[in-house]
Order: C-alpha cells, then sequence, then structure tokens
C-alpha cells in the first residue's frame, strides 16, 4: 500500500513524531510504502523553542508546498492527515480529495475544532468554525487519541472512528533504577507553549519546595515567570528527555478544566509512567483515563489536594516505588507501540476498502 503521509510538523513537532513518525520503521516492515511531507518544517520548532515569532515568508512557503503535495495525492493509495490539509482555510482540499475519490484518513491528538469554534473573532468562528466537523465527516477514517475526540468524530458523523492513544517507544524507556538518596525532586515535561499550566499550582508547589528543600525541575520550556517557584529549567532534546524524567521523583500535569485541556492526550503522564515515576495530575480529559487513583498515581483538583499528594509522595518512598511499578506496568500493556502499532497498521489497511463517496 502507497500512502502520503501529510503531517503537520517535522519530527522535531511531539504531535507528528508520536502520532506518526515513531510508527514508521514497523508500518514498513509491514509492507507499507509511506512517502513523508510535513507542513511546517523542523525550523518552526526551532523558533518556538528559542521565542521566535513565526517568520511569513516561511509560512508561506509551507502552503505553496502543501499545493504541491496534494497534487501528488492522485498516485498513492491512501493520504494520511494529522488534523487538517491547510490551517486557518477552509476544508477544500479535504473536499478535493473525496471528489478525487482519494480515500483518506486524518488524526487528531488535540480538540483542534476549539481553536475555530472557540475563536473571538466572529469571521473565523462563522467560517471554520465546522470545518473540522467536514474532514472528520468526509474522512474514510478519523484516528483519534482518547473519548473526548472520540465523541466530537461520531456526533458529526464520521463514518469510522478509531481510538489510538499516545503512546511511548518502550525501546527508548529501559526498566529503570530506583532512585535513593537524592533531593526530592518535581518535575514537568512540555514546551514553551504549555508552561503556563503550571502557574495553576504555583503557590502550592512552592510553598512545598521551600518547606522541604525540595527541587522542581521544567524540562522543554524556556525560563518562565511561576510566582514564588524556584525552578531549574533544562532544554529538550529527544536523546535526553529519558534521561532528565529519570531524575524526578514525582512527574506532575496540571491543567485547567476548559474544552481545550479536555481534548489532549496527557502523553507526559506516559511518559512518566514509563519511567516508573509516581504522577499528580489534575482531573482532566485524558488524565482521567490515564491515572488510577491510588494506584499509579493521584489526581488532584484543588490546592489542598496537590500538597497533600506531593507531601504523601515525598515521605512515603514505598508507596512512589508501588506507584511507579504499576504506572510501568500501565504503559507496557496499554500505552507502547508494541500495542499500539499493529493498531494502526489495521487502521490504515481497512481505511482503503471503505467504499462510497460522500456529498
Amino acid at each position: 500500500m502507497k500512502v502520503l503521509l501529510l503531517t503537520r510538523y517535522g519530527r522535531l513537532g511531539a504531535s507528528s513524531r508520536l502520532r506518526a513518525y515513531q510508527y514508521l520503521p514497523y508500518l514498513r516492515s509491514q509492507g507499507f510504502q509511506i512517502t513523508t511531507m510535513p507542513f511546517f518544517g523542523d525550523y518552526y520548532q526551532y523558533d518556538l523553542y528559542a521565542g521566535r515569532p513565526p517568520r511569513w515568508w516561511r509560512i508561506a512557503q509551507a502552503y505553496a508546498f502543501r499545493l504541491l503535495q496534494l497534487a501528488r495525492s492522485i498516485s498513492f493509495d491512501l493520504v494520511w492527515i494529522e488534523y487538517e490539509l491547510f490551517p486557518w482555510l477552509p476544508a477544500l482540499g479535504e473536499r478535493l480529495l473525496t471528489g478525487l475519490r482519494i480515500p483518506y484518513v486524518v488524526d487528531y491528538d488535540d480538540a483542534i475544532y476549539h481553536r475555530y469554534q472557540l475563536h473571538r473573532n466572529s469571521l473565523v468562528r462563522v467560517l471554520l468554525g465546522r470545518k473540522i466537523d467536514v474532514i472528520m465527516r468526509r474522512a474514510n477514517t478519523v484516528i483519534v487519541g482518547n473519548n473526548y475526540l472520540r465523541d466530537r468524530a461520531q456526533a458529526t458523523g464520521a463514518r469510522r472512528v478509531e481510538r489510538l492513544p499516545t503512546v511511548v517507544d518502550l525501546e527508548r524507556y529501559p526498566t529503570p533504577p530506583e532512585a535513593e538518596g537524592r533531593i526530592f525532586t518535581v518535575g514537568w515535561i512540555g514546551s514553551p507553549s504549555t508552561v503556563r499550566y503550571l502557574s495553576l499550582i504555583a503557590p502550592v508547589l512552592g510553598d512545598f519546595c521551600r518547606q522541604n528543600k525540595a527541587r522542581f525541575v521544567v524540562v522543554g520550556a524556556r525560563e518562565a515567570a511561576l510566582e514564588g517557584v524556584t525552578a531549574e529549567f533544562r532544554p529538550w532534546s529527544e536523546a535526553t528527555e529519558v534521561e532528565d524524567i529519570l531524575r524526578f521523583d514525582v512527574g506532575i500535569m496540571p491543567l485547567p478544566d476548559e474544552p481545550w485541556e479536555r481534548g489532549k492526550c496527557g502523553y507526559k503522564l506516559i511518559q512518566y509512567m514509563a519511567c516508573a515515576r509516581a504522577v499528580i495530575a489534575s482531573p482532566v480529559g485524558s488524565n482521567r483515563e490515564i491515572v488510577e487513583q491510588g494506584v499509579d498515581g493521584f489526581l488532584a483538583s484543588t490546592d489542598q489536594h496537590w500538597r497533600s499528594a506531593l507531601e504523601t509522595l515525598r515521605d512515603e518512598a514505598d508507596l512512589r516505588v508501588r506507584m511507579g511499578r504499576a504506572g510501568r506496568q500501565k504503559v507496557e500493556t496499554s500505552y507502547s507501540t508494541r500495542v499500539t502499532a499493529p493498531h494502526l497498521a489495521s487502521i490504515l489497511e481497512r481505511a482503503t476498502s471503505a467504499n462510497g463517496t460522500l456529498p
């Protein structure tokens, strides 16, 4: 099967790397001939992490190249799209694919539809508010990362919806040794666009670290203003992210309970668990699906819950170890490419067998 993979980013983009690129070796071993063409190259992530605004000529170039990529789709058996073909434009490209009877699958690990549907500009809401619904409805298969996204896809009338969580490749996550005799370390991994969520628990985190001589480590974001929190900031790289997480005693994921955040897939929790680290997370979206309260971590909805969870995991080393082991086992059974790669292969195979066209 010849597949044209049209991702949003290059390999440095987390969504593209985790939802598509990490599967390519397995898929190719199963006979898939996959041609990859990102919308944005790795320059986009370089600018993001350096704090530089996107350059207009790079964006114009991306749209022009995507037109050329779309023209090539006619020679493929299947087009595999991350999110949408053209950001901030109507779904004309997807309509063209269905008009030419070229089957496509579309993948979501974020509630992209809220970006348009809830935009502060009324013109964007009118012109693009239902765009993602159109794309989902016309796709041969919609692949989603969690139940919140699944429910939306089903509500659009999508003909086939498949849930595929965002997972890790356990070959990159060896079973870690138990950490001993070091400063208690709370850690977070993410990006410059998501570091703002730490402000939700900054007062609690700051007080906890000061009173207990604990350390807080942020991986993947430039230095950010977190009121009352002294943090150690480390740059992210794919080569060092596992090593960085292994220095944590506890991994955290605070989120507000809002529409965009309900669509997130909780990947950082999976990373912490793969490293056998106990976790604390807000009970929002996929976090509820991933964390089993008191077994592999804690769900904390108030400042008091966060403080209590941090103090419990600081004081009870045996509990931290048990939770870490339980989390690692959960990843091995449910959140590993060993489990999801064969499922993805079957999704792509079945996508070309769907008959009929859509209006």
